[in-house]
């Protein structure tokens, strides 16, 4: 300190100097705090504005989607509906397709009438058709609503619907073939004509079902259509445009012992059509046809040949030598692990063929099969196929087989008008299916043998082995029936089409939707063995909360 203040008596400008700067010192940090905390308040303004500005964009998309935008609303749809139509006659053709694109299945059939509903109200002259001619119509699967109307033909020999880009359109079409001879591609979603063409079949002709699609031969982006006709013992080959409908090439031939019918099989990378009559099996593959029909050879994936196959066809009759015995009533395309295999049905068993090297799996005795076989789930993802056969006057066998093993798994003895409709599957939610069969049960002892038989539709589950529902007795004349998922993993329906047929006279035609639960909730128990398990009630409600799942 004495040194300090001796220093500061002999200078004393200088430590007035050095106070002045300490206070310029202080005054700048002041200045420079002074510029960061008002810049710190800014930015917290900026932010609380951005905070508040967020959060009223917020509210107000909120808002919007809330009261002002619209939710998509979910059709809702009707339990039962019914469309009729007087003075017409119904075709055995029943389609379910989404028409109108709400995510709800929708009917598609024809009939024969002078005119259309009231909706519409077209008449065959607006077609330059005579009247009375078949009208196609496809209705609403959420109320029965006719979405729309048209006449297509004279008389129609067979539809079929969900066929992609038919016309080039974006939208699945229709393929009606018509007499006098004509083929018309109609729009699924509207019903307007894409296209229509004449052509020559000859006299007394069959149109082989199904048509089948092919891959696009003539390169203009559209699959192309290949159609058979039998006429006598010749099948008759015709190769159509799927953009146009104009024939490619010319008409193919092939020579059959009798009446025919084919399936169609699909293989690694080509494509085999097998025509059998009562007595023979032909296998034709895609490449052979086209050849045939264009004199042409192509190129294309499902144009090859399989080596294994065509050392088993007769090059000169294109016989398959498949089994050693004849007698073929149906043959079915059954799933494989790796590929399709071939089910055989004749009058006294029912074999199934490994399509790949083409020796038998399995073979079951089941005789006078009566109708095409079909495939359902009695197992959890264990395929199983259904055989209906005659085992008497107005008496059928139902028959539940396992596609792996060919063991029977289930089956029930019903009478049996000869007109009533083939059963129907419905997938559940636990990996097996539903199963719906037309016939009359009646227990042991109890069989009435001088009257017709009633038309009766039971439900049967395997989670109930000894139960039948009966859901419901129609008197009436069925010409199509079906069952579907009307909405994906829901909505379990059946469709009934009832009336006269054209050959019939002309009548009241009625088209029906009926939810599946509706029937449970008000259906008959039946036990098929003296023991019951569960209450009646018990069983009617389980079967009625039952899932149903799109596979």
């Amino acid at each position: 300190m004495d040194n300090k203040d001796s220093e500061a008596e002999i200078h004393p400008l200088k430590t007035e100097d050095v106070k002045a700067q300490e206070n310029h010192e202080n005054s700048v940090e002041r200045r420079i705090v002074s510029k960061q905390s008002s810049r710190l308040s800014r930015l917290s303004r900026w932010r609380t504005a951005a905070f508040f500005i967020s959060l009223f964009l917020c509210l107000i998309i909120v808002f919007a989607f809330s009261f002002i935008i619209p939710c998509p609303e979910r059709p809702v749809s009707e339990r039962t509906w019914f469309r009729n139509y007087d003075n017409a006659a119904a075709y055995q053709f029943l389609a379910i397709e989404d028409v109108n694109e709400d995510k709800v299945q929708d009917v598609l059939f024809a009939f024969k009438a002078s005119n259309g509903s009231s909706s519409f109200n077209r008449s065959c002259l607006d077609e330059g058709l005579p009247s009375p001619c078949a009208f196609i119509a496809a209705v609403s699967g959420t109320n029965g609503r006719a979405l729309w109307e048209r006449p297509a033909a004279e008389e129609v020999e067979w539809m079929e619907c969900g066929i992609k880009q038919l016309g080039g359109a974006e939208a699945p079409g229709c393929l009606v073939v018509g007499k006098p001879v004509s083929l018309t591609a109609v729009d699924l979603r509207t019903g307007k004509v894409q296209w229509r063409q004449s052509s020559d079949f000859g006299a007394n002709y069959t149109v082989l079902t199904p048509v089948s699609v092919i891959p696009d031969v003539d390169s203009d982006g559209v699959q192309d259509l290949i159609i058979f006709i039998a006429t006598g013992d010749k099948i008759k080959t015709f190769i159509h445009s799927g953009k146009n409908g104009k024939q490619i090439g010319s008409t193919g031939s092939l020579n059959v012992d009798g009446k025919a019918r084919y399936i169609r099989l699909n293989l690694d990378s080509s494509s085999y059509f097998l025509f059998y009559t009562k007595n023979s099996l032909y296998a034709y593959s895609l490449k052979d046809l086209y050849s045939a029909a264009t004199g042409m050879e192509i190129k294309l994936p499902s144009f090859e040949q399989d080596p294994q196959w065509e050392k088993n066809i007769d090059r000169t009759m294109h016989r398959l030598s498949l089994l050693s015995s004849g007698d073929f009533r149906y043959l079915a395309k059954i799933p494989g692990r790796s590929r399709e295999n071939i089910l055989v049905v004749n009058s006294e068993m029912a074999t199934l063929i490994n399509a790949q090297n083409l020796q038998t799996l399995w073979t079951l005795n089941v005789s006078h099969v009566v109708r095409e076989p079909l495939l359902g789930y009695y197992k959890p993802d264990v395929l199983g196929i259904i055989l209906e056969s005659e085992i008497g006057p107005n008496r059928k066998k139902v028959m539940i087989v396992e596609s792996g093993s060919g063991a029977v798994q289930w089956d029930l003895k019903l009478n049996s008008r000869a007109e009533s409709p083939g059963p129907a599957t419905l997938s559940t939610a636990d990996h097996r299916s539903a199963f719906l069969i037309w016939g009359e049960y009646q227990a042991a002892g109890n069989e009435t043998r001088f009257r017709a038989p009633l038309q009766k539709l039971y439900l049967f589950h395997p989670s109930y082995t000894n139960v039948l529902l009966e859901l419901r007795n129609s008197t009436d004349q069925i010409i199509a029936f079906n069952a579907t998922l009307f909405e994906r993993s829901r909505h379990a329906c059946y469709v009934l089409l009832r009336g006269p047929q054209p050959s019939e006279e002309p009548g009241s035609v009625s088209l029906m939707k009926r939810k599946l639960k509706e029937d449970v909730s008000e259906s008959r128990v039946i036990w098929l063995s003296q023991v019951a398990v569960d209450s009646e009630q018990y069983v009617r409600d389980r079967l009625y909360r039952m899932r149903f799942h799109s596979r």
